[in-house]
């Protein structure tokens, strides 16, 4: 005989904990005429597509006065806060945008995606579904951190999912015929992680016949944010100098496309290593430097992670992208540095330089989480007990 109240029981904890992972993001405008649904807020991009971004606008006719319902999502860079603008500037530039008229339909019903059929038992009959296919060359979404003493929305590249009451889709809208959530681009780190990159300088100083050796190497191609990053030294030296000091960095480097590029280049975490390398000596070693955000929240200008509220978040990840593409925004990248300083100082008072600098690419992403289900797969699991 079955023990049904052993399975129900089980079947009673499987909603509830799924109760307690599945969301839906909502949105109302502020006349309650509209209300925007989203399933999730983050999308991942693969380098070579992004996931659809898919919804439910909820549509009240009765209050429209025969005017038109859109969406639209928005890929904007935002360089000033809203709070400067004093004289009617936009401190917002669109990268790109893509509009859809939802109610009345405009065209031919599209088959509704499983997200999208979820999201219609919350919004019922009213419920007009949307989708938007981002192209692969949009950035991810990156936000600056700001001073101490700033004000305002950080600038950055921020995605938005916005829908309006209307009669054209360029019209002047009033912010109570609105609603809006804010969505993330993001990119995950890929499964297989390679060998990290390898590199070796030599370099010779006047008066001197022979160089110092420098080679240096990672442990992985690819480290999460919050992990130690081991770089592996070896040095031979051969020279009459001595190595009094070994210091190793890491840099961000944030490319910025717009009207023209510009890349800033920003220290995140710097040790020195009181290691000394006699003259006519050689010297291995692994170290361990870990770069850390909370280590740098006084840095403005930083790039992390975007952010959809003003909680914590990470040094901004490293792009990958398909190389040939175009891509405006910000595009952020790492480097290494290991740089070896020689007593004695450079010839005529230092004027010449007595350093050795190797750097090293590095790639700085978070990986992909267990996660929490999405909204279909949770009704899915509801309908399977």
């Amino acid at each position: 005989m079955i023990d049904t109240r052993s399975h129900n029981t089980v079947t009673d904890y499987r909603r509830q904990q799924g109760r307690l992972r599945a969301r839906v993001y909502k949105k109302t405008s502020g006349n309650g005429h509209i209300a925007l649904y989203l399933g999730k807020r983050d999308f991942v991009d693969n380098v070579d597509s992004v996931e659809l971004v898919d919804g439910v606008i909820k549509v009240d006719p009765s209050g429209l006065d025969g005017r038109k319902v859109f969406v639209y999502l928005a890929c904007a860079f935002r360089y000033g806060s809203d709070d400067l603008d004093v004289i009617g500037l936009s401190f917002r530039r669109d990268i790109w945008i893509q509009r859809v008229q939802v109610y009345p339909p405009s065209g031919a019903n599209a088959a509704k995606t499983p997200m999208q059929e979820a999201l219609m038992k919350k919004t019922g009959e009213q419920g007009c579904p949307f989708s938007f296919q981002m192209p692969a060359n949009l950035p991810c979404s990156v936000s600056l951190q700001p001073g101490p003493n700033d004000s305002g929305k950080a600038c950055g590249v921020d995605f938005e999912v916005k829908g309006y009451v209307a009669n054209t889709a360029a019209d002047e809208v009033e912010k109570k015929d609105t609603c809006r959530l804010m969505i993330r681009k993001i990119q995950f780190a890929p499964v297989n992680n390679n060998p990290g990159p390898k590199g070796d300088i030599a370099k010779q100083f006047m008066m001197s016949d022979k160089p110092v050796n420098l080679e240096a190497s990672l442990e992985k191609a690819i480290y999460y944010h919050g992990d130690p990053i081991t770089v592996n030294v070896k040095i031979n030296n051969e020279t009459t100098k001595s190595v009094k000091k070994i210091q190793i960095s890491v840099e961000q480097l944030a490319c910025v496309v717009l009207y023209s590029s510009d890349t800033y280049t920003k220290t995140v975490c710097s040790e020195d290593f009181a290691e000394t390398i006699d003259a006519s000596t050689s010297f291995a070693k692994s170290f361990q430097i870990t770069p850390l955000l909370a280590n740098t929240k006084e840095k403005r200008g930083l790039s992390v992670d975007g952010r959809l509220k003003d909680g914590d978040t990470n040094l901004a990840s490293t792009t990958l992208s398909q190389g040939e593409k175009e891509m405006q925004g910000i595009i952020i990248s790492y480097k290494v540095k290991v740089n070896l300083a020689l007593a004695g100082g450079g010839l005529l008072g230092g004027l010449t330089g007595s350093d050795v600098t190797l750097e090293l690419p590095l790639t700085l992403m978070s990986p992909k989480p267990a996660g929490e289900c999405s909204l279909f797969e949770y009704n899915c699991h509801l309908n399977a007990s």
